[in-house]
């Protein structure tokens, strides 16, 4: 595409050539220099930056601005396959081709001959598919899952997976008692003093605590930035009623700190 042709393209059915060639010409000689010192490493806090805001925006259910994310996620992609096609690696197409033919393989009861026709048995088959595809039928079960994801959401992936070969509680009692263990054994590590081993049993209860928000299909991350939203709104309406009287939150007491706390609750 020519300058003008990026500029001026209207037709529905080329803006993501459109979007390919606004990418290579900004990459290019006389481009933008920003876009051309560019890595894939530098680009990182990037791709991590638009895919919480993403997140973000669907969390809230802005609509409106979802399409904007979605933009700004899929431009990670373009930039990074670019990255990609100027080392001689593979370009956008290699990529869109790479994850087409994982979906027909993986979806056998659509393009091929399965018989599996509800979902647990659509999720198994995908599973052993990708075990046989990556070479991890001789890996240990777990090996290499949600490598890379936040700690909260790979404990929660790593209990799924070993929910569905039969390691789990048979009902939320077991779960249950075991946060109670876990909390009192970390109750005894504060008392004990011993910092190190407070931090190992502190893990353990956040990890039996995502257990249990796992067990009723409760996304864990969703629900810890729900209570972080909740808790800043308290705080705000909090700090607000404290000014209304004089105060701030500097001299306030805690115990009229804690006043207009509860006030604040809904």
């Amino acid at each position: 595409m020519t300058d003008s042709e990026m500029i001026d393209c209207s037709a529905q059915e080329q803006q993501m050539s459109r979007l390919r060639a606004i990418m290579h010409r900004l990459r290019a000689p006389g481009g933008c220099p920003w876009d051309a010192e560019q890595t894939h490493e530098s680009l990182l806090p990037n791709l991590i930056e638009e895919t919480y805001e993403t997140v973000d925006t669907i969390r809230r259910g802005d609509w409106h601005h979802l399409k904007e994310e979605l933009g700004d996620l899929l431009l990670q992609v373009v930039f990074h396959s670019e990255l990609a096609e100027e080392a001689g690696r593979y370009n956008f197409d290699d990529v869109a081709r790479e994850v087409s033919d994982k979906l027909v393989r993986r979806h056998p009861h659509v393009y091929a001959e399965s018989s599996v026709s509800d979902t647990d048995g659509v999720l198994s088959q995908w599973d052993a598919i990708k075990r046989q595809e990556k070479g991890d039928e001789e890996q240990p079960y777990l090996h290499n899952i949600g490598k890379g994801l936040p700690a909260m959401l790979r404990a929660a992936k790593l209990q799924k997976k070993a929910a569905k070969v039969g390691f789990d509680w048979p009902d939320d009692n077991g779960v249950i008692d075991k946060i109670r263990e876990e909390l009192e054994e970390v109750e005894a590590e504060l008392e004990a003093g011993d910092r190190e081993k407070l931090g190992d049993e502190l893990g353990d209860l956040l990890f039996s605590v995502v257990n249990l928000a796992r067990r009723h299909k409760l996304d864990p991350e969703i629900l810890l930035e729900s209570t972080n939203l909740k808790f800043e709104q308290r705080f705000a309406a909090m700090d607000n009623a404290l000014q209304a009287e004089g105060k701030d939150l500097d001299s306030a007491t805690l115990d009229e700190m804690e006043s207009q706390w509860q006030s604040a609750k809904p």
